[in-house]
């Protein structure tokens, strides 16, 4: 279905992809994993032709394989409403068919023309496709939760969440045969997650379809992959490894132990080479010309050979040794570099953090959440889930005193200190860098900034770097940073890990398991939950539910 043989991309003097190669047949999920730069969406850019590789080649088989690509930044025409969006993903039937008959009109004067009679082959399967797509706009609409939203409703209109979700209901539309996703799960909810998880199963084993696809979600990758392929961030290879996302990481910890064991095994036998070759020298040296040379001419002989024995062996031994520090040295095995984080010096707070006292959130008229009671203690860490558009973000607006309730109150309780982490880093100046921003909330000069921000991944000048030309994923760091530098003891985080890779989430993990404040989080990423999570406060009909693990 697909082959990429050799690919190998640079930009300037950096390279980005070196001699990358892969197979993925029908009915395979295949999932690129490794860290944010490393080249992952570059490949899919390079699959679909909107980047040229330097060397090697992309080949579909067959080459009329219906592609269809979900890209990060959503693309859409001006003036397009959800229905013109929509229509145009199901497939453009009296276009097609216009297109159609231009070829056959062609073919038809030039018959032997197999980039014709390729182009024909091509648009036949794109109206057969079109034909099964019509109609299928509305239950897919459903499943992602755009269904309320009008048909005639304009697509810049739309929030950053809800064009994510229309991107893919696009994708989906249009029934390819090879499926490009590129960070999929971003902006889905538990129940959007599970229903594109069955969809993604469905079309593979129902329509044997091909699926290579980036995503961050370590449980939708445990579901649905069938093979992981690791680009290496230092050397800008891909390694294949079999199995979902679970299994990648067995291999790849029985790598890394054979690893650690050659490279010991190694040193072990490069420091004995050295002592024994060292040893051999001087016990040369003593019998050529030290006490053992006593004159006589026969004992003399007699040490001189033995001699040159000794010192062809320790020749040998450095020959050795040199071979093991040259062409057959093992690199000490490296680990990838990720956020450090340190919450230690955390002012103390009382026992009762946030005080959710008869407390309705909401707009006007639209009641999002209604009549809550209940109270976040000290040193809990409780996940925030539930649909998209439910309230989950109103209620940390309320928390922090920027949006003001319906009925009730939110009350901190003494001594809280809260840090508050947007979904999109609004707290952030645009116009001010990393250094700049740092300097601002906590008591640092230039060279202890610079060192606090190194831990979050900013190093050299980077921490020059615009806050508005940064990514998404290095303003998510910056913004975790601005809340440790400020000793909060209470934070309140939006979706903070959604534009952070693998190894910085499972970092992040680590660092709020071991925090020593409050933490309320609304986050959909299964396996952060289930890692750092101590309760669950969902959602459901404009009230919360408490309860101690995810369902």
């Amino acid at each position: 279905m697909l082959s990429v043989q050799h690919l190998t991309k640079s930009y300037g003097n950096e390279t980005i992809l070196n001699k990358v190669s892969f197979v993925l047949n029908a009915g395979e999920c295949l999932a690129l994993v490794g860290p944010n730069g490393c080249g992952k969406t570059t490949l899919l850019r390079l699959i679909t032709s909107q980047e040229t590789p330097d060397a090697g080649a992309v080949v579909l088989d067959p080459p009329t394989l219906a592609v269809g690509y979900l890209a990060q930044g959503f693309v859409y025409r001006d003036g397009d409403t959800l229905a013109a969006y929509l229509a145009r993903a199901e497939g453009d039937l009296p276009g097609l068919a216009a297109r159609l008959e231009t070829l056959a009109g062609q073919l038809a004067r030039q018959p032997d023309q197999p980039d014709l009679q390729a182009a024909y082959d091509q648009v036949l399967a794109q109206i057969e496709r079109a034909a099964e797509n019509a109609g299928r706009g509305p239950a897919v609409l459903a499943a992602l939760g755009l269904a309320h939203l009008p048909p005639t409703l304009g697509v810049s209109a739309l929030s950053g969440g809800q064009k994510t979700r229309l991107a893919l209901a696009g994708v989906l539309l249009s029934s390819p045969q090879l499926l490009l996703l590129d960070e999929p799960t971003n902006h889905l909810d538990l129940e959007m997650l599970s229903w594109l998880e069955e969809w993604i199963l469905a079309a593979r084993q129902r329509f044997n379809s091909g699926v290579l696809l980036v995503s961050h979600d370590r449980a939708f990758l445990d579901r649905v992959a069938t093979g992981i392929l690791e680009i290496d961030p230092l050397t800008h290879t891909l390694q294949a490894y079999p199995g979902n996302y679970s299994a990648y990481l067995a291999q790849k910890d029985l790598e890394r132990q054979r690893q650690w064991q050659e490279y010991n095994d190694q040193q072990v036998e490069i420091a004995q080479l050295k002592e024994a070759a060292l040893h051999l020298r001087g016990l040369a040296k003593f019998r050529k010309g030290g006490k053992a040379d006593s004159g006589d001419k026969f004992a003399n002989g007699f040490f001189a050979n033995r001699s040159q024995g000794t010192v062809g062996r320790a020749k040998h031994m450095e020959a050795r040794l040199d071979s093991l520090l040259t062409e057959q040295h093992i690199d000490k095995p490296h680990s990838p570099w990720q956020i450090k984080i340190d919450f230690n010096h955390l002012p103390p707070s009382g026992r009762d953090v946030v005080v959710l006292d008869r407390l309705s959130v909401g707009f006007g008229d639209h009641v999002l959440l209604h009549d809550l009671n209940l109270v976040l203690r000290y040193g809990q860490r409780i996940a925030l889930i539930g649909p998209n558009g439910c309230g989950k973000t109103s209620l940390l607006r309320v928390i922090t005193g920027e949006l003001e309730p319906l009925a009730g109150r939110a009350r901190l309780g003494s001594n809280v200190r809260p840090g508050y982490m947007t979904q999109e880093q609004v707290e952030l100046d645009p116009t001010a860098n990393a250094l700049t921003s740092i300097q601002k909330v906590a008591a640092l000069n230039e060279t202890g900034a610079r060192a606090f921000l190194h831990s979050f991944l900013f190093s050299g000048d980077d921490v020059f770097t615009p806050v508005g030309s940064l990514s998404y994923g290095e303003r998510a760091r910056l913004s975790l940073a601005g809340l440790v530098a400020r000793g909060c003891n209470l934070l309140l985080l939006d979706e903070p890990i959604n534009h952070l890779d693998i190894p910085s989430r499972a970092r992040f993990e680590q660092a709020l398991s071991t925090f020593s404040g409050t933490v309320l989080a609304v986050v959909h990423d299964r396996y952060f939950i289930n890692g750092f999570a101590t309760g669950i406060w969902e959602v459901t009909e404009q009230a919360i539910v408490t309860r101690d693990r995810l369902g």
